[in-house]
Parts: structure tokens; C-alpha cells; sequence
């Protein structure tokens, strides 16, 4: 089944009953770009934004209280998604989003009735230029408090109890992927569960600013058209149905004229999406065997990993993980460049940041989510290889350093490596007593040399 709202062909989502008026279809016409329109979510908030403006209008003597209230039940339906069919054209479209604003104008009067006019009436104190890029941060805040927070928790949550249960695996680290002294399998498992829950902390830093929406500066950010108390009362109501975070905008004419707190939020969801590519390749190497690689832990297997070689099994969510973490880098850097194209009074690439942005939410969350169940969950860990690592290791010698000094903690390095013999033998044999080895090699103390 194909995702509302996604990469649907346009003779797919062709309704049974067209809603929409003539600026649809001519947008139709015009439009014949990608055949994905615009994310269903960014739909769903302008029938949001546009029944609580019309109660307000309403409220304020500007608009028929009938007329208002069948406005507001048509917005309802758009608003709960029963109507996406009816927002058919293509996300590629003129850069303030006006077309799919028309496109909500027509459907909502068509059902609220003969005498509701899609401008005076539905538009009514609205402009494109507000209204759309209100409802794209709407629709980005909303997934990211409900959606990707919430899932950055669960995988972290997951990396932390994992971290718990290697507390005592203790293993040889490595740095430029070479042998460094040891760690514990914990420890590095609570390195990354940290890096989530930073990366979460980064998106939770966003949604104030994400939240600030344009709506009330119509055209250019002077609110001409519009009622002083409009935008406020819109905002309450909104607030009431969804306890989201909305507020005013700090300045009207840099929200009119800038998308900033988009890309910042991008930017948190690089950022996040650059950790993730980190832990999921490390438990790929780690995971690497079972007999030729580190195999220091065992990955949930899940399928066979070869139609050829029997009895393989493969990384597979990691490697899913890391490509959902590439393509959202990439939206990234559209969305980059989406931001730069604030001319004047208005940024022109709102459909395009909208597309990337709520892409990059929604795969961001589902990834961390089947991260942390089909993966991290079922971790186990190699205790006999990781901790024969630990014992293999010979930058282990580094212990030594404050009894016998680096040159010759050096020296026998060289003669352990050439040699072959292990490290403690090495080292006895040139003369450092029983008692600073067993001390100094101690490799759980060493791993954690402040318990």
C-alpha cells in the first residue's frame, strides 16, 4: 500500500469527485513535474489553520457565523486526512505554495457551500505567503514532538540498557582502527546511547523557533487584510486542539521572509542522522565475522544474506539505517539551498523545504525505531573474543608507563609485536617485577581507572 500523501502517481490520486476549482486544475496543468504531491501532513494543517480561521473570523463580526461554522467542518475533514485526494498537485510547484493554498481554498468552499467563496471567505485575513509556510512548520513540529523525539528515546533507550548489560566485557579499544587500550563492550554502548539522546536534545532545541509561525502578516509580513487580533486568537485555538508549542513570530518580516528555523531543524536532523551512520557502522565492524572479522558481538539474524553462499547473514538494518542516514544528509543540503532563496519580503522554495524536511522526520523515525527493535534489542555480546582482544592488545603497555617509562614500555612493544608472545610474557622477561605487572595490567581496572 502506498503512503498517503507520497509519490503517487496522478492518475492514482485522481479523485472519484474533484472538489477542487479552476486554480487547481490549472495548477494541475502546469505543474506535471514529479507526480508526488505535496506531504499529505502539510494538507492536513492548512484545513487546521483554515477552520480556526474562520471561527475567529467569526468571533471578530467578520464572517457569518453559519457560513463560518460549515467552513470550519469542511477544514475538519481536510484535517483529518479524509479528504488527501483532493490535494493532487505536485509538490514542484510556485515556490510560496500558493497553488496547493488555492487547491484548500476550493475544496473547503465547494463542501462548506454555493454561497462560500474560496477567497473572500476561507482566505478570509489569509495570504499564501503566511498561511502555507505556517502550516509546513505546524506539520514539521507536530512530527517532530510525536514522531522522531520519541523515537530517538526508544533507540536511545535501548543503546543504554545494552550499555548496562556489557558493563564488565571488557575489550581492546581502538583509535584510527588500530589496537588502543581497553574498554568495555559498556562503555561504548554508552557513548552511543549518549549520542542519541544529545541528538535528541539538539531537535528539542528547534521546536521554539520551529513553532513561531508567519500567520496574520498576509503578503509581505505588514498584515495588511487582516484583523490585529486575527493572528493571536488563530494561534490560541490552535494551541487548545493540539497543546503544541505555537507561538508569534519574533519579527513578522523574518518569518515572512525567511525559512531559518527550518533549516535549523534540518540541520538537528543532519546532525542526527551523522550519529546514527556512526553507531550503525560500528556495530557493523564489530559485529564483522563471524570467524574472519571482530565478532566481539552477535547481530540479531534476520533473513539469509546470500543466494549463493549458504549460511551467511548479513548487517541488514544497520545498512538500512545508514542509507536512510545519506538520504536525509542529502535533504539537508536542498533544504540548504531552499533557505538561501529568501528574496525580499518571501522565500520561494517552501514546497521543496517542506517535501525534504517532513521526508527526513519520517524516515529518521522509523529508522530509529526498527534500529533499536530489530537490532540493538537483540544484541549479544562475544564475551570470550572480546575479552581475548582485550588481553591482545599491546598499546596495554601504556599502563606501564608510570613504572618503567615510555621508551622502554616502547621496546617491549617492538619485541611483543615481532614476536608474537603476549604482552605480560614480554615484559616479565625484561625484567619488570610480578607485582607492577599485575597491577599495571589489570585490564578492567584499566578500562576503568577511576572506580
Amino acid at each position: 500500500m502506498l503512503r498517503r500523501g507520497y509519490a503517487r502517481g496522478v492518475s492514482e490520486r485522481t479523485a472519484e469527485r474533484e472538489l477542487w476549482g479552476e486554480e487547481t486544475r490549472k495548477a494541475l496543468a502546469n505543474f506535471t513535474v514529479s507526480g508526488e504531491p505535496i506531504p499529505a501532513s502539510v494538507a492536513h494543517w492548512l484545513g487546521r489553520i483554515k477552520g480556526a480561521a474562520a471561527r475567529v473570523n467569526a468571533e471578530l463580526g467578520l464572517l457569518d457565523a453559519d457560513k463560518a461554522e460549515r467552513i470550519a467542518a469542511a477544514a475538519e475533514r481536510v484535517a483529518s486526512g479524509e479528504l488527501d485526494d483532493q490535494f493532487p498537485i505536485d509538490v514542484f510547484q510556485t515556490g510560496s505554495g500558493t497553488s496547493s493554498n488555492m487547491n484548500a481554498n476550493e475544496v473547503i468552499a465547494t463542501l462548506a457551500g454555493d454561497d462560500v467563496h474560496p477567497n473572500d471567505d476561507v482566505n478570509l485575513g489569509q495570504s499564501s505567503n503566511d498561511v502555507f509556510p505556517s502550516a509546513v512548520h505546524l506539520a514539521s513540529l507536530e512530527q517532530l514532538i510525536h514522531d522522531l523525539i520519541p523515537a530517538l528515546e526508544q533507540l536511545a533507550n535501548s543503546l543504554g540498557l545494552k550499555a548496562q548489560e556489557f558493563d564488565d566485557v571488557v575489550k581492546s579499544g581502538r583509535t584510527h582502527l588500530m589496537d588502543a587500550v581497553p574498554v568495555t563492550l559498556g562503555q561504548e554502548f554508552s557513548g552511543y546511547a549518549t549520542q542519541v539522546r544529545l541528538g535528541a536534545d539538539r531537535v528539542r532545541d528547534t521546536l521554539g523557533r520551529v513553532g513561531q509561525i508567519p500567520l496574520g502578516g498576509t503578503a509581505v509580513g505588514t498584515g495588511l487584510n487582516t484583523h490585529p487580533e486575527f493572528a493571536e486568537r488563530v494561534r490560541r485555538r490552535l494551541v487548545e486542539e493540539t497543546e503544541l508549542p505555537i507561538g508569534p513570530p519574533a519579527d513578522p518580516f523574518e518569518a515572512q521572509a525567511a525559512r531559518d528555523a527550518l533549516v535549523e531543524a534540518s540541520g538537528a536532523l543532519k546532525t542526527v542522522a551523522v550519529s546514527l551512520t556512526k553507531i550503525a557502522n560500528d556495530l557493523r565492524w564489530l559485529g564483522s565475522g563471524p570467524r574472519a572479522g571482530l565478532s566481539e558481538i552477535f547481530l540479531p539474524e534476520l533473513q539469509k544474506g546470500s543466494s549463493i553462499m549458504p549460511g551467511k547473514v548479513n548487517p541488514v538494518i544497520p545498512e538500512v539505517v545508514t542509507q536512510v542516514t545519506a538520504q536525509v544528509i542529502g535533504n539537508d543540503q536542498a533544504i540548504t539551498v531552499g533557505g538561501m532563496q529568501g528574496h525580499f519580503e518571501l522565500n520561494v522554495f517552501v514546497p521543496l523545504i517542506a517535501r525534504n524536511l517532513l521526508d527526513s522526520i519520517r524516515l529518521l523515525s522509523a529508522a530509529a525505531r526498527l534500529f533499536a527493535e530489530k537490532c540493538v534489542d537483540g544484541i549479544e555480546a562475544n564475551r570470550e573474543n572480546a575479552e581475548r582482544y582485550a588481553e591482545l592488545t599491546l598499546s596495554a603497555a601504556t599502563a606501564l608507563n608510570p613504572y618503567i617509562g615510555y621508551d622502554r614500555a616502547s621496546e617491549i612493544v617492538k619485541t611483543a609485536a615481532a614476536t608474537g608472545r603476549p604482552l605480560r610474557d614480554v615484559a616479565r622477561e625484561a625484567g619488570v617485577p610480578d607485582d607492577i605487572l599485575e597491577q599495571a595490567l589489570d585490564y578492567r581496572a584499566m578500562a576503568k581507572p577511576h572506580e
